[in-house]
């Protein structure tokens, strides 16, 4: 880490428009998602009732949401939750703290989601080319391979100007949609409600299981939905973020989470769960559940042509996210906070080659572990810094900051904050006592490097004077 002044970077392009805005965020928020996470779901509550986690991740998310899109809106620019922490909290004093654990916590969580993409697809595959995957969960060697073609590929279609990249956001989504169409269509016209309702004795009786089983669907239910405010992390990009940004962030989460019910219904109305759960006893239909879905419905050729195309949503869903993400070391090298190396832009394209590349090889090796450990672990790495942590640095910025332009302002103000920050700390409070305890000394470990840095550096708290900082 370098607190040097780096070259100056060339501006970046504002090219995004409402359009490819909503197109990236909803194809990061579907990808493989809902075709991976309904077993898993089904598994979490034993039943139907699982769906009650959707609907606690939409309570969580909706007012979560609100407060991405005023802050994305009244501070549009590259790295979102790290530009905002920083603000809200103070520039200078422990703003540089909360900002440098968003990092830290960041450099986890973030490839850990776009390998969840990876794995996914690579799930799907298995289903065209078995072996793609381990009996016990896991990759297989050739598995591996493909993981890794992946993840080059992805890095490839991503080193391009931003317009161009827009365009392809478009296409994908396209495709995302019809995939997603398939699905709702053939659902509708062979629905058996008595399979999608096949409630297990007593369903809804209320215990510590119970609620641990809620707090494991519901942050099945939040992965699905992770990606909301991809578009944030690119305000930088955007064409009149304080209008676009709130839009697309509303717009896409609203939308893609009726699909989801939609999407869990429709395949639950055609392969009862008590066939998929636990979904590591039945990998031979909980790994692809979409393509056996589709190949009861119209046989088997029309279930490769699905699979490919869920293959398709899942290569837009790691693109968005890279794509997003990528911009977050970046603004963080420009701020003179993280490695420089992370603020170089591509002569040509103007696009953060060397944040791109890194992140992608990151992914690629976080695609090595199990898909229930990637979801926990991004989920718990990310809610005490950056989804309360956000919630705490609007409450700073109304306070500290009442003349900010704020072209959008949470409805409702304060009570969404209120709703979100609590689901938060009660979905934390349901992972498992591993993954917490993972989460717990990850943070310790990033506050103690970040004085240990501070102090050798002499920067707050250890500066003389913070002002002349």
């Amino acid at each position: 880490m370098s607190d040097a002044p780096s070259p100056a970077a060339p501006a970046l392009e504002r090219r995004l428009t409402l359009l490819p805005a909503t197109a990236l965020n909803m194809a990061n928020m579907i990808g493989v998602g809902p075709f991976i996470t309904i077993p898993l779901l089904m598994s979490a509550l034993g039943g139907p009732q699982s769906l009650l986690g959707w609907l606690v991740a939409v309570v969580i998310t909706l007012p979560d949401a609100l407060i991405w899109s005023e802050l994305g809106a009244a501070l549009p620019g590259s790295g979102g939750t790290y530009r905002w922490l920083r603000e809200g909290f103070g520039a200078q004093t422990w703003g540089r703290l909360m900002a440098f654990l968003f990092l830290w916590q960041f450099m986890l969580s973030g490839p850990m989601e776009i390998a969840s993409g990876y794995i996914g697809i690579a799930q799907y595959l298995d289903y065209l080319w078995p072996g793609m995957t381990l009996p016990g969960g896991g990759l297989s060697l050739q598995g591996g391979v493909l993981v890794v073609a992946l993840g080059l590929l992805n890095i490839a279609l991503l080193c391009r100007r931003i317009g161009g990249i827009g365009k392809l956001m478009v296409v994908l989504w396209v495709g995302v949609m019809l995939t997603v169409a398939v699905v709702l269509v053939g659902g509708l016209l062979h629905f058996d409600s008595a399979k999608a309702f096949d409630f297990p004795p007593n369903p809804w009786a209320f215990s510590s299981g119970f609620l641990l089983g809620l707090g494991a669907a519901a942050r099945i239910g939040i992965y699905d939905f992770l990606g909301y405010y991809d578009i944030c992390y690119l305000g930088d990009e955007v064409k009149d973020p304080g209008r676009t940004i709130p839009r697309a962030v509303i717009t896409s989460l609203v939308v893609v989470a009726a699909l989801y019910v939609g999407i869990n219904l429709s395949i639950n109305g055609v392969i009862s769960w008590r066939e998929f759960v636990p979904a590591e006893k039945h990998p031979e239909i909980a790994n692809f559940i979409g393509s056996i879905f589709v190949e009861r419905l119209w046989g088997k050729t029309a279930a490769s042509v699905f699979t490919l195309m869920v293959v398709w949503t899942g290569i837009g869903s790691v693109c968005a996210l890279l794509l997003g993400y990528s911009r977050i070391p970046y603004a963080a090298a420009n701020d003179r906070t993280f490695f420089a190396v992370f603020g170089r832009v591509h002569p040509r394209g103007n696009f953060p080659h060397v944040a791109i590349v890194a992140l992608g090889l990151l992914a690629v090796l976080a695609s090595f572990v199990s898909l229930g450990v990637v979801i926990d672990t991004l989920i718990a790495a990310r809610i005490l810094i950056q989804f309360v942590g956000q919630i705490v640095a609007l409450r700073l910025l109304r306070k500290h900051a009442p003349n900010l332009p704020r072209p959008y302002r949470v409805w409702l103000y304060p009570l969404p904050l209120f709703v979100a920050g609590l689901g938060w700390l009660l979905v934390f409070a349901t992972t498992p006592a591993d993954v917490i305890a993972f989460a717990l000394g990850a943070l310790a470990l990033g506050a103690g490097g970040y004085f240990a840095w501070a102090k050798v550096t002499a920067k707050w708290p250890f500066a003389a004077d913070t002002r002349a900082e």
